[in-house]
């Protein structure tokens, strides 16, 4: 895993951050296995009760799901994982617009930007 934590933000949080960002794009599929919660602590160098929690926080959300004796997986509902890029993409644009809220740039200006940012990134 390629988490760099830092020491502003509870870790647990940190974590399931990371974990819906790999859903998003892509890195983890609908019903694939996650790392176990000794094996993700190991990994990370956190207690292990951390990511129980971030685990347990994941399952509340619907996120991922555990059957009894199996590893834990990424939920294959696709409304549940629609919410989940629609929350993350609401909450970036939101990030955005008030960043550049303070700057005299026009909607067509800003679009422009964006898709040629876009056409950069592989």
């Amino acid at each position: 895993m390629k988490l760099t934590l830092n020491k502003r933000d509870p870790i647990y949080l940190q974590v399931i951050a990371y974990l819906k960002q790999e859903i998003i794009s892509g890195q983890l599929q609908p019903g694939q296995e996650i790392p176990s919660r000794r094996q993700l602590a190991n990994d990370l160098k956190i207690n292990p009760n951390t990511v129980q929690r971030a685990y347990s926080e994941m399952e509340a959300e619907q996120l991922i799901y555990t059957e009894p004796n199996r590893p834990s997986k990424v939920t294959e509902d696709p409304n549940t994982l629609k919410n989940l890029r629609n929350e993350w993409f609401n909450h970036a644009v939101k990030d955005f617009v008030v960043a550049i809220k303070t700057v005299d740039i026009s909607i067509e200006e800003v679009t422009d930007m964006i898709k040629t940012e876009m056409n950069k990134q592989p």
